[in-house]
Parts: C-alpha cells; structure tokens; sequence
C-alpha cells in the first residue's frame, strides 16, 4: 500500500480517538504515504500537526453541497490504494464517500444497528461493531484488520501543538493573570447539537453553581471552554457566577484552545471534544454524562471520574442515524437532568485530592 486515506467526516472528538490507530498504522507502514479527509476546521486544527500524516485535506461537503463535492470526489477517485472510514461514522454519506473514492480496500466497521441502511456493504475490509469497546480499540481493530496482524497496544490519543500555539497560551494566561500557583479548573458546558445532542448537557444553572463553589471551597480559577457557536452559553455561565476569577476561554482555533486547557488542574466537561481533548492532554477529568455508553467514549488513558445515575434505561445514545430521543415517562433525560451539583462536586473534589 503505497497511499492510505483515513476519511475523518464525522467529527473532532472521533478524529482525535483515530490517533492511537494512526500511530500503529505509521509504524507497521513508514514508507506508506497517509493522509487524512475532514470536513470540520477543528478535526483539521487536531491533525495538522501529527507527524503521521503526510497530509491534512479538508471540504465541508454540507457547505459545498452534491454537485461541487461530487467533482472533488472525482479527483480523489482511485489515488488510494486504501481508505479507512474511522469509527463512528455509521450513515450512508460516509460510506457513499468512500466507495466514490474507489480504494481497493476500504476498512469500516460493521455496525450493529442500521448497517444496511446505511450502505455499510460498501465496505470490503469490515470489523464488528462492540457495544462494551472503547472507540479507540475499535479503530485499532480497523488499522489491523487492513494490516492483517492482531494490534492490541492500548496507546494513548495524540494532540500535537505548534509553537505559535503555546506562545499564545503563554500570553492568554499572562493576561489573564493566572500565575503557576493558582487552581485552574476548566469547565466545557457544551457539545454537539446536531441530532438531538444538545440533551446531553447538564443544565448551565448547575455549572454556574459548581463554579461558584469551587471558587468559595477551593479558591479556584474558573475557564470556560467551548467554541465560537457556545459563545452565548459560555456567557450565561460566566454571568451567573460573577465573580473575577472566573473567564470566558476565546481563541482562534481548537489548537489554541488546547494549548490553553494544557494549564488546567482539572476539566470538567460534559460527554464532547473537548473530553477528549483534554483526554489527550492528560489532564485530570470529570466527564458528566446521561444517555451516552460510557464503554464507547469515556476518557482515555488519563485520570478521571464519570458522574452518572447509571439507570436502568441507560444507555439509550448508540451510534446511528437516528436523533437522540428519550422513552421515559416520568422525567424525560433523567439520566443528565437529575445529576446534582453535589454529585459533580465530589467527583472533582476526589480528582483534586488524587496524587498526580
């Protein structure tokens, strides 16, 4: 195999979960030219840097719509020798995308729910999908499946930041006043909206009351993350806790904004990128999480605690195309509407506590 294209669409956090992969597939293929196809700014900010790929090729299918992507198809068609769709990205655009760009071998997992509906026998090279895997062992499976050796190496997500980077996290800081000694804990209130998913944030009025304890109890500084379309919830947060030690995270990129998490003691975050970035950071994390299978995403290869009611109807979010949507009939949610401030509290109290 001379040209690999990892295809990236679905996503920064599923992008950044691909790495550990990536870095087998490096390994077993140094010579092998790789590059990756993504269609967010932030899965492109996540890999531009990493070492393992040749290249970095980003278009917004949804902006450019069926005419303009067709044609760009077409011009990737037959440069790879193999393709691998990263897991997840079951719906049927993805596979059409692969199979239009027409490696010979096109690696994809084979998805328990709605795989046939979503064109997944598009796919030659196909690995089984696993409810109780972690998303970075199912991509590892992938990179063997095409490698056709048995990788097990539970290798830890990869973020690589530039120098610009860290000098802007420098002068952020910097002017922000925070000096080496203080308690940073950074906070993510937000996530994906697309499908329903914004039922999987915990309420902002409890993040505001976190914040303002953990100021109170811990004299902690407060950063709140997110990107440019959370601007308003950030903003709400920061509004209620009122209090000068804690601020509003802006930045030009995701690159950036990771530079700056880099800081935090603590990050406390709802199921997002952003958890998996500071996953890959190796930061200490609270992931607050409702209808998600925490086997999937849960925090990889860093110190963290899950805050969740573990109920009975849990997990109902398992990857497919169809929006989140909730079956209860007492409190629809539950899962994330009844986790209590208290709750978050001692999880971050017992990660602060926690010996590096």
């Amino acid at each position: 195999m001379k040209k690999i294209l990892i295809i990236a669409l679905s996503g920064i956090g599923d992008a950044l979960m691909f790495t550990p992969a990536l870095r087998l597939l490096k390994q077993n293929l140094p010579d092998t030219e790789i590059s990756a196809l993504v269609m967010f700014k932030g899965a492109e900010d996540i890999l531009k840097n990493n070492p393992c790929l040749d290249r970095v090729i980003r278009f917004d299918f949804l902006k450019e719509g069926a005419f303009k992507s067709l044609l760009f198809l077409l011009k990737l068609r037959k440069t790879y020798d193999a393709s691998v769709n990263v897991y997840p990205s079951n719906r049927k655009e993805y596979n059409l995308i692969s199979f239009l760009i027409g490696a010979k071998q096109r690696a994809a997992v084979d998805y328990l729910r709605m795989n046939k509906a979503n064109l997944g026998w598009l796919n030659n090279l196909r690995v089984l999908e696993n409810d109780s895997t972690h998303n970075v062992m199912t991509n590892i499976a992938l990179v063997s499946k095409l490698l056709k050796k048995n990788l097990t190496d539970e290798l830890p997500m990869e973020i690589f930041l530039s120098e610009e980077d860290i000098s802007f996290s420098e002068k952020y800081l910097a002017d922000a006043g925070i000096n080496k000694n203080e308690l940073v804990i950074g906070f993510h209130p937000g996530c994906a909206t697309l499908k329903n998913h914004s039922k999987r944030r915990w309420e902002t009025e409890k993040f505001a009351g976190l914040g303002k304890r953990l100021i109170t109890q811990k004299d902690a500084r407060i950063l709140i993350f997110g990107g440019h379309e959370e601007d308003e919830l950030k903003e709400s947060i920061f509004n209620s806790i009122r209090s000068e030690r804690a601020r509003v995270v802006k930045t030009n990129s995701l690159s950036q904004t990771a530079a700056v998490m880099k800081r935090c003691d603590l990050f406390i975050t709802n199921d997002s990128s952003l958890m998996h970035v500071a996953s890959a950071l190796k930061l200490k994390v609270v992931a607050i999480i409702g209808p998600t299978n925490t086997a999937y995403i849960h925090p990889w290869k860093t110190n963290h605690e899950i805050v969740s009611l573990n109920l009975d109807c849990a997990p109902c979010f398992y990857y497919s195309p169809k929006p989140l949507a909730c079956s209860r009939k007492d409190v629809e949610f539950k899962c994330i509407k009844e986790l209590s401030t208290e709750m978050v509290y001692s999880a971050a109290d017992k990660m602060l506590n926690l010996k590096d």
